[in-house]
């Protein structure tokens, strides 16, 4: 038996970072930068006027008042888009609207509310200074200037300030696209009523959530019947799409543990017995010419999600370009709202509801119990050497994904 960590230290030793590639500027959502992204142009790209207002020469102004106000002509109208190269004389204003042009020789902007709004003469009843409701150009952005630098996250701020720079295309780390598999010939799907025997494929549909929240690309592949000649085929079939693929079921030690059975004699792969509840049978490795990860998690649902999140999503984010430390990844703190006890020599994910700072349990604890894992929002990591938990001691717990702040 091998620990949690042996076992995502192999993982993580083992998958590599997916080839970069160019995107479409959208498309780049989610993705990881593989380079210095630099602006094609200045942002702001020209001089302009940050309020509804007028264009005035900051010294025509300089004495106005509420009492005292300065009346000045109003010679044009600038609009948001205006391409006209415009000058301001002395002794002028001009009205502007948000985001319009500054005319030449205009230096500050009088808001509409300090103004009575005239179109003809304008009264201005408070003083400006230079650079007043201005923006200036570049001042935000220089032209070549680097803007995002490689490993960013692309999100849609980012997406706004590539956009914004002439940036339309650009290098990044694609989202890894993960096929998902599950075994076993009692698997209907969802919306079949289960004969006798038969159980709803909920663990394909699982899986496939969880790789979409991790912000990877799900394909499903559902119940592929316990036929290690059907399960082969079905495996390479789906090599030539597949970044990673994900099995669930077969892999403990049954009579019919197919998956265990034919990904033992091929590829790298390699299965044990992880010093874990829920979650034990375990099994990982490279399979194919493009030496695709293939991870094997356990059958039963709460296992299966388990072992996702501990072993699969940080390796997902690996491959993504999106490192993390060694486990316990984004762990958050708490402290055990209930007494409860542990497996000795296991470390043992147990579902919990975070309220606050305090965990309480999520409800029955089983491996098959879905209700208390839908209920759940963390799981609490407890270390091989605790085997009791009291009321009010510290815990470790790694939010489950899709959950609130996830």
């Amino acid at each position: 038996m091998i620990s949690v960590e042996q076992h995502l230290d192999r993982i993580l030793g083992t998958v590599k970072v997916i080839r970069p590639f160019e995107q479409g500027v959208l498309d780049a959502q989610g993705c990881i930068l593989a380079e210095d992204v630099r602006a094609r142009g200045s942002l702001p790209g020209f001089t302009n006027s940050a309020m509804d207002g007028y264009a005035v020469h900051a010294r025509d102004v300089s004495s106005a008042t509420p009492e005292s106000p300065v009346v000045l002509p109003v010679v044009n109208d600038i609009a948001a888009g205006n391409t006209s190269a415009l000058s301001l004389a002395q002794g002028q204003t001009m009205r502007i609207m948000t985001g319009a042009p500054m005319p030449h020789g205009a230096d500050a902007v009088v808001p509409v509310e300090a103004t009575d709004g005239g179109v003809v003469r304008v009264q201005i009843r408070e003083r400006s200074v230079v650079g007043q409701h201005v923006r200036e150009l570049g001042e935000d952005v220089e032209a070549g200037s680097v803007v995002l630098k490689r490993g960013t996250l692309v999100g849609p701020g980012q997406i706004a300030l590539l956009a914004a720079a002439g940036v339309p295309r650009l290098r990044v780390v694609p989202r890894p696209r993960v096929v998902v598999i599950s075994t076993g010939d009692e698997l209907v799907d969802v919306g079949t009523t289960p004969a006798f025997g038969q159980i709803v494929d909920s663990n394909s549909l699982m899986l496939t959530a969880a790789v979409t929240a991790v912000g990877a690309t799900p394909f499903r592949v559902g119940g592929i019947p316990d036929d290690a000649r059907v399960l082969m085929q079905t495996l390479e079939g789906q090599l030539v799409r597949a970044d990673a693929i994900i099995t669930t079921g077969g892999v403990s030690m049954g009579a019919f543990d197919t998956v265990k059975e034919v990904l033992s004699r091929v590829g790298t792969m390699q299965f044990d017995k992880v010093a874990m509840r829920p979650g034990m049978p375990q099994g990982f490795g490279l399979l194919g010419e493009e030496q695709v990860p293939v991870f094997t998690l356990p059958g039963n649902p709460v296992s299966a999600l388990v072992s996702f999140h501990v072993f699969v999503a940080p390796a997902l984010r690996a491959m993504a370009g999106r490192p993390e430390p060694a486990y316990p990844p984004g762990y958050v703190p708490a402290v055990a709202a209930e007494p409860f006890t542990s497996v000795p020599g296991k470390m043992e994910f147990v579902r919990v509801v975070l309220e606050d700072d305090r965990a309480r349990l999520a409800g029955g604890q089983g491996s098959h119990m879905l209700g208390a894992l839908a209920a759940a929002d963390a799981l609490a990591v407890i270390p091989e050497s605790v085997s009791a938990v009291q009321a009010g001691d510290p815990l470790e717990c790694l939010p489950l994904l899709g959950r609130e702040g996830q």
